[in-house]
């Protein structure tokens, strides 16, 4: 009896986490924009504060020609554009590339201590009432100024989360489909998160924050954008989500370097639940802990644990009941399992192959994800993940 209420348990807890969550959230931001659709401010479209492009770089000269002529490139009053590059630790010429633009803020020390000490430093530099945080390998799409600070018109926002996006050209390579949906699957609930009441974090790829509210965050936090935004939201201010403005950047080499990037978020996540216990009382924060809870948490500590003792747990039940062949519940979930972990192990061994079929790469991708998962946790209660890590090779 106690196998098969574990078994129904963790049947909902896998639903709800892949699948439930996100259609329950559909169906409330359905309702709350027939009875209280959210509106502009009016002056969302003419708003335009002064800001700030804040990019921190360690060792990135294959990129920084282009990054700048992006950078310079955004429609906006570049009089009003402050830019600032924090080069810290860099010993490849990146700062002495950057410094070839006047128009450019470079601050550089040669110890590198990590993205977030590079963050909490250079804020200091700051001198716009708005500053936006973006990677060194993106492109930003050309409206991304103005379609982030129109968010801020409204004063209850005070994070805005860019989306991101894996180019559409590398998806012929196992990383590159799985990553590819499952950020577009990751935009739809961030999108309806939003909508809803608030986004839940912002991507280092693109995020911007209301300068005021900043606070140093402790210098070994590994997922500096999820802590500094939902700081903000702490405070009581909405965290808004533009996919109109978005990062784009190619996908990992494959999924050996996705998985160290994956570890690593998974890692930081785990760390990131301790530092915002506070986030889990619901009779405080209301719809921003479930929010929580459903969109990260769970994705974070017990669906991947749930994931992998599923199937053994499935195979002793049926076999146990000699189910095999029969047409119960059971039986059908653990064909469907086997179904899916084949499809799996198929995109593994067709990863490197020729021959590439990118209907396997999806449940190759997603069980990569979930493998990583349990890895980051590992990682997080050994002290094994360091603040300065190693970059994952991009296509």
């Amino acid at each position: 009896m106690i196998l098969h209420l574990l078994f129904w348990l963790m049947l909902v807890t896998l639903f709800y986490t892949f699948a439930g969550y996100g259609i329950i959230l559909s169906l409330l931001v359905w309702v709350k924009k027939r009875l209280a659709p959210r509106r502009q401010p009016d002056n969302a479209g003419s708003y335009e504060p002064d800001v700030c492009l804040f990019v921190t770089a360690y060792n990135e000269k294959d990129y920084v020609a282009r990054k700048v002529a992006n950078s310079f490139s955004l429609d906006y009053p570049k009089e009003k554009v402050q830019y600032i590059w924090v080069t810290d630790g860099s010993d490849d010429g990146t700062p002495d590339m950057l410094r070839q633009y006047p128009q450019l803020e470079v601050y550089h020390q040669p110890e590198r201590r990590g993205k977030i000490d590079a963050m909490n430093r250079g804020m200091q530099f700051v001198k716009a009432p708005v500053v936006i945080f973006s990677d060194t390998n993106t492109r930003l799409s050309n409206n991304t100024i103005r379609d982030m600070v129109a968010c801020f018109a409204d004063p209850k926002v005070g994070c805005v989360a860019g989306e991101k996006r894996i180019v559409e050209s590398e998806a012929e390579n196992a990383s590159a489909a799985g990553e590819g949906l499952y950020w577009r699957l990751e935009s739809k609930i961030k999108k309806m998160d939003a909508e809803l009441n608030s986004a839940i974090g912002g991507v280092g790829e693109l995020f911007a924050i209301r300068t005021e509210l900043f606070e140093p965050v402790e210098k070994d936090t590994l997922l500096d954008d999820f802590v500094i935004s939902l700081r903000i939201a702490r405070k009581g201010y909405r965290i808004a989500y533009t996919p109109e403005a978005y990062a784009e950047e190619t996908a990992s080499l494959n999924v050996k370097e996705e998985l160290k990037r994956k570890i690593r978020i998974a890692a930081g996540g785990v760390q990131t639940i301790f530092r915002l216990l506070w986030l889990l009382n619901i009779f405080s924060y209301g719809w921003l802990s479930w929010q929580y809870f459903s969109h990260k948490v769970l994705r974070w500590t017990v669906a991947p644990i749930f994931l992998f003792l599923f199937l053994p747990l499935n195979i002793w039940l049926v076999s146990a009941g000699s189910l095999w062949f029969s047409l119960s519940v059971y039986s059908l979930i653990l064909w469907v399992q086997l179904l899916c972990y084949l499809m799996a192990l198929a995109g593994y061994i067709l990863e490197h192959r020729k021959l590439r079929i990118k209907l396997l790469f999806a449940p190759y991708y997603f069980v990569a994800i979930n493998y990583a998962s349990i890895a980051g946790i590992i990682r997080h209660f050994r002290r094994q993940q360091k603040v300065t890590w190693e970059k994952s090779k991009r296509a």
